[in-house]
């Protein structure tokens, strides 16, 4: 079906190497147009909009917010699954803040320092 569709069977005979390249060229821009129109009418993919909608309602949050985030989840999770001290907590979280990269680190840093 597919070479009917894209005209491969008896559609060309010219021995040109310009005229192969041609041809492949148009055969590809077929295929591609029939792919456009194929993921256009059965693709959900495509309903962009709903997406754009969706993404406005969601609140962008700062790095620095979601870094408290993260931390404060991380320390109830700790202090619930392993039931630990606080001070054992605070020696997790020192270990874990130390093992972060040099850019980060700073930035934990300093969150432990403005709260």
């Amino acid at each position: 079906m597919v070479k009917s569709v894209l005209k491969l069977t008896r559609e060309f005979q010219i021995r040109s190497y310009d005229a192969l390249v041609s041809h492949t060229s148009i055969v590809f821009i077929r295929y591609i147009m029939l792919a456009v129109i194929a993921r256009r009418n059965t693709d959900p993919r495509t309903i962009g909009e709903l997406f754009y909608a969706c993404y406005d309602e969601i609140q962008d949050i700062t790095l620095m917010e979601a870094l408290t985030l993260l931390l404060e989840l991380l320390k109830s999770t700790i202090k619930q699954v392993l039931v630990l001290s606080e001070e054992k907590v605070k020696e997790l979280l020192f270990y874990f803040v130390n093992s972060l990269p040099a850019w980060l680190r700073e930035k934990v840093l300093l969150l432990n320092c403005e709260s």
